[in-house]
């Protein structure tokens, strides 16, 4: 089974920019865990700081655009994985291991492999708490049909992508000195929670924006849009 785990720590924490000394240490850390992990990571990437990051809303079927993260938390996401187990316990055991101090764990109901990563961007769809389905429901029927309808519309654009289980699913994962600290839900208590992905090819910011506001979400219901590193540049 594929979890995708959202890396997340205090605000300006963990946020530098890619040329920067402290990238290159936290880089060098998150090597080390890849090589005890293997083939346990299946995805993932480093992401731009937040204040790069735009927010795509459906505002009466035109796209309201803001800059920034969704949300004025008191963590940001500076990255993601996706791990693949047999279940929970064993991906839990590959997770704490993350050089992160928080991580939101999110069981997948899908994951389309991403092949090819260069000049992407992670479009995270979140939804409001309420508006969460379960797969297999009429609702999470209709809302594939729309996605389908999107990756038509978007054809090479997507580069991969997955939808998530409900919120109820995620668990989320702190290490303190060593001690492993399980909760149940997303680490933060906000009124959108993600519910899926897609990693998008775009020639610049404004296109990746273009793109991901063309999105099918629910009326109150965003996309965080964020570039992924290209660790070849």
């Amino acid at each position: 089974m594929y979890y995708l785990a959202l890396l997340a720590d205090e605000k300006n924490a963990t946020e530098w920019a890619p040329d920067s000394p402290e990238f290159a240490v936290a880089v060098a850390r998150h090597q080390a865990f890849t090589e005890r992990a293997g083939s346990a990571i299946v995805g993932g990437g480093a992401l731009y700081p937040s204040t790069e990051a735009a927010t795509i809303r459906n505002e009466g079927g035109h796209a309201l655009i803001t800059d920034g993260p969704f949300a004025e938390t008191a963590e940001v996401i500076g990255g993601f994985y996706v791990l693949e187990g047999p279940d929970l316990d064993e991906v839990l055991n590959v997770a704490r291991h993350i050089p992160e101090a928080i991580i939101e764990l999110w069981p997948m109901f899908e994951w389309m492999p991403v092949t090819d990563q260069k000049g992407c961007w992670m479009a995270l769809l979140r939804e409001p708490v309420a508006a969460a389905v379960a797969p297999g429901t009429p609702q999470w029927d209709e809302g594939m049909a729309e996605h389908e309808k999107f990756g038509r519309l978007a054809g090479s654009a997507v580069h991969g992508g997955g939808a998530l289980y409900p919120p109820d699913s995620a668990t989320t994962i702190r290490v303190r000195d060593g001690e492993l600290l399980l909760t149940d839900g997303p680490f933060a208590e906000t009124t959108e929670v993600a519910n899926g992905l897609y990693v998008l090819a775009a020639d610049d910011r404004e296109s990746a924006i273009a793109l991901s506001a063309k999105i099918p979400v629910s009326p109150k219901g965003c996309i965080e849009l964020r570039q992924i590193v290209d660790f070849a540049e």
